[in-house]
């Protein structure tokens, strides 16, 4: 059987187009970046942004985009942003849609914590239940919005949208009736709207999907509660599953060897490696290995070769291969984490929810090399591209330059 990675992007080096890079592995490649940066270390711009949103920036075409939500009178102004790569000036400033009645949402979320994802010259912004849309990436202007994709949200929305053979993926596990649906790129009509096969007693979660190439055929590979589900990309019909507890799973899936790495549950984390490919319940024949100790249940992990680097919310960072799920280190760093690790600089890169970054020597001994601090919340994914790091905090966005 083949199974390979399914490339989300194919844009011009130096973009950084989508939640955790251009194939959502949480990869850099292109010039270095600083090593060392502060408030007052490295600082190319900061800007401040205005209202609050945790989505992570997204880079391409010399401009950065973000997403937030603005207090208007008692409801909220839902926007995304340009910034000018070079400069950090606005290049424009997009309303995309006014919310009077404003759900609750949980303390750490936001109301605008998808990631934009930018492809065909338009950048995509979701804001879960609250709706999607494509805006021109020169002005802003929108090309359409769905509003179809309707669901009861529990604690906000998360899971950022991917992009594959036109078809924008996007999860919508609510307090009912959960789903995975896809919506076609080009004109905002929804494609396909899958219910969760499984029913389950907690039935939300904030997953980013993830597309891999089975045989040949693009599948989508999303955990939800109660169940892990990989689904046609053309159809949306449900292919196969994998059936473990859990609910409110937030970590982006990760593939590699033949495999598909995820967590299944918020409360008691727990990392699962499983073949891909199969038919129907495949929880006895596909799981290769099962790791709770350190797993996390908001960052993703980022693999590199065989080995496997991950960080749980409450800062136990640890290595592990990949193919088998042999424990190399486990090591306490502190503090809270959201942020997804990513490789960089030959490096790990892991930064808490209070502005502290730690970079950790690849490889299977345990070495921290170094660490950097920026004022601010952090709860925002990092990004790169052209030898420079772009870090959001709650009320700044930073780039970071040699």
């Amino acid at each position: 059987m083949l199974v390979k990675f399914a490339v989300l992007c194919a844009l011009c080096a130096g973009d950084w187009p989508q939640f955790r890079g251009p194939n959502s592995d949480g990869h850099v490649v292109g010039p270095a970046t600083p090593l060392e940066w502060s408030d007052a270390s490295h600082v190319a711009w900061k800007t401040a942004v205005p209202g609050l949103g945790w989505s992570s920036p997204a880079v391409a075409d010399g401009k950065v985009f973000l997403t937030t939500s603005v207090p208007q009178g008692d409801g909220l102004s839902l926007r995304a942003l340009a910034y000018d790569a070079a400069t950090g000036k606005v290049v424009w400033d997009r309303e995309v849609r006014v919310v009077e009645t404003v759900p609750s949402i949980h303390k750490k979320n936001s109301h605008a914590s998808p990631t934009p994802l930018v492809r065909d010259g338009s950048v995509f912004v979701h804001f879960g239940a609250l709706g999607m849309a494509r805006l021109a990436l020169d002005d802003g202007a929108i090309e359409w919005q769905c509003d179809e994709l309707q669901y009861p949200p529990m604690h906000g929305g998360g899971g950022s949208p991917v992009l594959h053979d036109g078809k924008l993926v996007v999860v919508c596990d609510g307090s009912t009736k959960p789903f995975v649906a896809a919506v076609d790129a080009k004109t905002g009509k929804v494609v396909w709207k899958q219910y969760r096969s499984v029913e389950a007693r907690i039935s939300h979660s904030f997953v980013t999907a993830t597309v891999a190439l089975v045989d040949g055929k693009p599948q989508v590979m999303a955990p939800g509660p109660d169940h892990f589900a990989a689904y046609d990309l053309a159809s949306g019909a449900e292919l196969w599953r994998v059936m473990a507890p859990g609910w409110s799973v937030v970590p982006q899936p990760t593939l590699g060897h033949g495999l598909v790495i995820y967590n299944h549950d918020y409360d008691n984390p727990e990392l699962l490696a499983v073949k891909l490919g199969g038919k129907g319940d495949v929880t006895e024949s596909n799981v290769v290995w099962r790791i709770k100790r350190g797993a996390p249940s908001t960052p993703s992990p980022v693999l590199v070769g065989d080995d496997l680097y991950y960080v749980s919310d409450n800062g136990i960072a640890s290595c592990v291969n990949a193919k088998t799920g042999e424990t190399y280190w486990m090591e306490r760093l502190g503090g809270n984490y959201s942020a997804s690790p990513i490789f960089v600089n030959g490096r790990i890169l892991v930064l808490n929810e209070e502005g502290l970054a730690t970079w950790l020597k690849l490889g299977r001994e345990f070495v921290v090399l170094g660490t950097n601090q920026v004022p601010g919340r952090t709860l925002a994914t990092p990004a790169f591209a052209d030898g420079a790091m772009y870090l959001r905090t709650d009320e700044t966005l930073y780039k970071f330059a040699k």
